[in-house]
């Protein structure tokens, strides 16, 4: 038996087993924290603006409290959102207490990312559509709690939303019917 290739091979197979293992622990490392049921929305309560969903009653949500570690193969869910009064974003940004428009290059991040109000105000860079864009986190995209009138009756985030402005989707160059969801 030839052992001159053996070092290799057996450092190639650990080399291989440590990335398979760092990308299934990434995996495994936000899982839901509970179930919420959702109720059914009063008349005219759910605004459906970028086809948000409205809670459908008795029907259970997973709810987080945690997000996937950010590291440069991060894969999140970029959703449309507008942030201005009577929109679909619900009530006033949690990092100012503001409304914004929908002008600004602006997101709100699931609660794990948001991280109780660490990246208030913070910019993070979004690469999608072969594009990246540069965006301030103004809001919250609540991963716990839903279904209810501060939330505009809408089911809890899912735990890697990055929640965006009609803005970002122009930068990232994604127009008309095409926004509402694209892995970033």
């Amino acid at each position: 038996m030839n052992m001159k290739g053996f070092p290799t091979i057996f450092l190639f197979i650990c080399f291989v087993l440590v990335i398979t293992n760092c990308f299934m622990v990434e995996a495994d490392t936000c899982k839901p924290s509970g179930k919420l049921r959702g109720k059914k929305p009063p008349p005219g309560k759910c605004n459906k603006g970028h086809d948000s969903d409205c809670c459908q009653e008795g029907k259970f949500y997973n709810t987080y409290t945690c997000s996937p570690p950010v590291s440069s193969h991060t894969k999140a869910t970029l959703t449309l959102n507008g942030f201005g009064p009577k929109e679909d974003g619900g009530g006033p940004c949690e990092c100012d207490n503001n409304y914004h428009k929908d002008s600004e290059l602006i997101v709100a991040l699931s609660t794990g990312w948001f991280n109780k109000k660490k990246r208030c105000m913070n910019y993070i860079n979004i690469h999608g559509n072969g594009k990246t864009v540069k965006a301030k986190v103004v809001d919250e995209c609540d991963s716990t709690m839903g279904c209810d009138d501060e939330h505009d009756y809408q089911p809890p985030c899912a735990n890697n939303i990055v929640d965006a402005s009609d803005a970002v989707w122009d930068a990232l160059g994604v127009y008309g019917d095409k926004r509402g969801e694209m892995e970033i």
